[in-house]
């Protein structure tokens, strides 16, 4: 089931949450919905699930305009940080519950609710647990129970709103791989909220960037990190600093010098240069090379990670990886040469 999202506003008083949100999500796909807290990515979410009504846009399900189709007809599964499993009831009830409640023409017989309820049991990798209450059971036995109760009404889609929040970052871990085999061999439309990078990046097919109610950039794990459209992507996306350089002549200039970037047919004046750890390195004898003074160096996993002040730029402090092997101390001075980075313009 394909969903289409366009120009939805909401906003709650004076509080804009959407602003003009439009979003394609394919049949199939696993797309993520990633910003910061108040980025409006949840509320995305709920209003394709229709427990918000926006001010104004559509939300389309295939060619159905479902904008303002109660919850309880939409036929989505929704799962929830903090689960929403009902304590006095069993795994097996819990999971079987939306079946349970169906009005008599719709509701299968009891038979058939358990012989599902058990399937899903042995797809989330719980069989054995049907009698068990939610709490015997752990954090992430929990949102496996959450998801198997989704899956059993046979939604259309299945929207997950910070699935793994609330869990430890080991089960988490362990989680986005599991979600991700349970999606390639049911195939179901999935939306889901996260403000973890990492979580997106890995299990995502794309990923939806928010910001103040807008989309920044949608894209594949790789376009979104490897090619950030805006500085909020790349700011937000992995480790980044920003430097002030300037465009003029064609060439992008930093302290004085001119670096092997392009300016990407952007006009002279003053710019940004956002660069990563990993787009800079020691190099002592690059024709290109810019003097800097190691400011201080701790260990980080295979690397070193050195914070560098550029000698001729008391503002221009950021860090770099060096290989472990490499010999740099704090106060010495080394050249470093930029080899990628994205250039945008303005102050």
């Amino acid at each position: 089931m394909d969903i289409r999202v366009r120009n939805i506003v909401k906003d709650y008083g004076r509080t804009a949450a959407l602003e003009g949100v439009s979003l394609d999500i394919a049949s199939g796909e696993l797309i993520a919905l990633l910003g910061p807290s108040g980025s409006g990515k949840t509320t995305l979410l709920r209003v394709i699930a229709g427990l918000e009504i926006p001010n104004s846009g559509q939300v389309f399900f295939g060619d159905e305009d479902a904008s303002f189709t109660p919850v309880q007809h939409r036929k989505v599964g929704f799962v929830f940080q903090h689960y929403a499993l009902f304590r006095h009831m069993t795994v097996l009830d819990n999971i079987g519950f939306g079946l349970s409640v169906r009005d008599s023409a719709r509701r299968p017989p009891a038979g058939e609710i358990r012989r599902r309820c058990l399937e899903l049991l042995d797809l989330v990798q719980l069989s054995g647990l049907e009698d068990r209450y939610p709490a015997q059971l752990s954090g992430g036995q929990r949102q496996r129970v959450a998801l198997a109760r989704a899956l059993a009404v046979e939604p259309r889609v299945l929207l997950l709103d910070e699935p793994f929040g609330a869990l430890d970052a080991k089960v988490r871990k362990d989680l986005r791989r599991w979600l991700r085999e349970i999606h390639d061999r049911t195939g179901h439309t999935t939306v889901f909220v996260t403000h973890d990078q990492d979580e997106a990046l890995e299990l995502a097919d794309r990923v939806a960037v928010l910001n103040k109610g807008r989309i920044e950039q949608v894209g594949t794990p790789d376009e979104v990190y490897d090619r950030p459209g805006t500085p909020f992507v790349f700011r937000f996306i992995g480790e980044s600093h920003a430097l002030a350089v300037k465009v003029a002549g064609g060439k992008v200039w930093l302290a004085g010098r001119p670096i092997l970037l392009s300016p990407e047919d952007m006009g002279e004046g003053p710019a940004q240069l956002h660069l990563r750890p990993q787009d800079v390195e020691f190099a002592a004898y690059a024709p290109d090379a810019l003097p800097a003074r190691i400011i201080s160096v701790r260990r980080s996993g295979p690397t070193r990670r050195a914070e560098i002040r550029l000698s001729d730029e008391q503002d221009a402090v950021f860090e770099i990886d060096a290989p472990a092997a490499l010999s740099v101390r704090p106060g010495e001075e080394r050249p470093v040469r930029i080899l990628r980075g994205r250039v945008f313009s303005g102050d």
